[in-house]
């Protein structure tokens, strides 16, 4: 009788589900996004953001997503986003970095020479906050705000510039083998196709920013896997 009772619990025990044993061991993903306006998201939703939509992508893919942080603020050059990761004292690694930084420090008509010596060591930040892992680590390209109605009238030199800032951080991600996603040609779209503006007039909107995760979320997803 005592062996037969053995016998049905060890059975039960196999019929019940896994479920528990896969979230187990499942892989948890923190998420750290860097930048400025264009990372926060400025004149969207907070959900409408790429650093959400990207979350999003990412449980879409059965990843479970612990932590979403964004280090970033409107207006912020590389020399800002430094000191606040400094300050931030954070704490890695992170399973995911990604790096938007540049458009402030051309905007503000800073020596371009600086913006090539911070976002190197920009990055050579988010690689230490991968945990070294640079295959985790990724860098997006600035976008090109002379296609809104704010920039328009001044688009030729406003291109010119963000193409010489956008060389830069390609020349550094490509020598420090970390991988960048272009959504530099997708802002250029803003004109013809103005739901990609925010109502603002100058930043993305909540369209361009998925356009933006639809192109690099998958590549992610599968660099992280």
């Amino acid at each position: 009788m005592i062996y037969l009772k053995i016998v049905i619990v060890l059975s039960t025990l196999c019929l019940l589900p896994s479920k528990n044993l896969d979230d187990s061991s499942q892989k948890k993903i923190r998420y750290l996004a860097l930048g400025d306006s264009y990372t926060i998201g400025e004149s969207v939703q907070p959900t409408h953001n790429y650093p959400q939509l990207l979350e999003n992508n990412l449980k879409e893919a059965g990843l479970t997503v612990n932590e979403t942080k964004i280090i970033a603020k409107t207006g912020w050059r590389t020399d800002n986003l430094i000191d606040a990761i400094r300050q931030g004292k954070l704490s890695g690694p992170y399973e995911i970095v990604t790096l938007l930084i540049g458009v402030n420090n051309q905007y503000q008509h800073k020596p371009i020479e600086q913006y090539k010596k911070e976002f190197k060591e920009l990055l050579e930040m988010a690689i230490e906050l991968a945990g070294g892992n640079k295959n985790h680590v990724f860098v997006i390209s600035i976008p090109d705000y002379g296609f809104t109605p704010f920039g328009l009238s001044n688009q030729p030199s406003i291109s010119s510039e963000i193409d010489a800032y956008n060389a830069i951080n390609k020349r550094i991600a490509k020598e420090l083998n970390v991988k960048r996603f272009d959504i530099t040609p997708i802002s250029r779209r803003g004109i013809k196709q103005p739901e990609l503006v925010a109502e603002d007039g100058l930043h993305p909107s909540g369209k361009m920013y998925q356009d933006w995760v639809e192109l690099f979320g998958n590549k992610i997803i599968a660099a992280i896997k």
